[in-house]
């Protein structure tokens, strides 16, 4: 097994670590390798494929720190092709919270993701993908 180096904030290091002795984990480095595993799987479920989808992609961030809206702007923009709706709206005392409804296809959504989770300051990404054709009246005609 390779042995890597990452960094990543000291606050997150702490709840990894937590997480690992709450939930019964040998260490960090499994509970790494099974977050891992989860991530590159979650856009690799065959039933996606070939199928219409749509997205919701929700984003948290602290406006006061960062020009993570100014980067939302332009991802909005650069993927109009598939961005079918874009919200933003103010959280509490000093966050911001930028939500996208997407249509496309499989390896459109998970780029989007991608690029959205390799935007620093981001504080949090949630995201949900469903088959167009899963839903509605129509969903029971096949």
């Amino acid at each position: 097994m390779s042995v890597v180096s990452i960094s990543m904030p000291e606050e997150l290091l702490d709840r990894i670590d937590q997480f690992a002795d709450d939930h019964g984990y040998t260490g960090r480095s499994e509970v790494l390798r099974e977050a891992g595993r989860n991530l590159l799987g979650e856009f690799e479920d065959e039933r996606l494929e070939d199928r219409d989808l749509m997205g919701v992609i929700t984003v948290l961030f602290d406006y006061e720190t960062t020009t993570v809206e100014e980067k939302m702007m332009h991802l909005r923009h650069k993927h109009e092709e598939i961005v079918a709706s874009n919200f933003h709206s103010h959280v509490g005392g000093h966050h911001c919270m930028e939500l996208f409804v997407l249509e496309g296809s499989l390896e459109q959504i998970s780029t989007f993701v991608g690029k959205i989770r390799a935007t620093k300051d981001t504080l949090t990404i949630d995201y949900s993908v469903l088959p167009v054709d899963d839903f509605g009246p129509l969903a029971d005609i096949n």
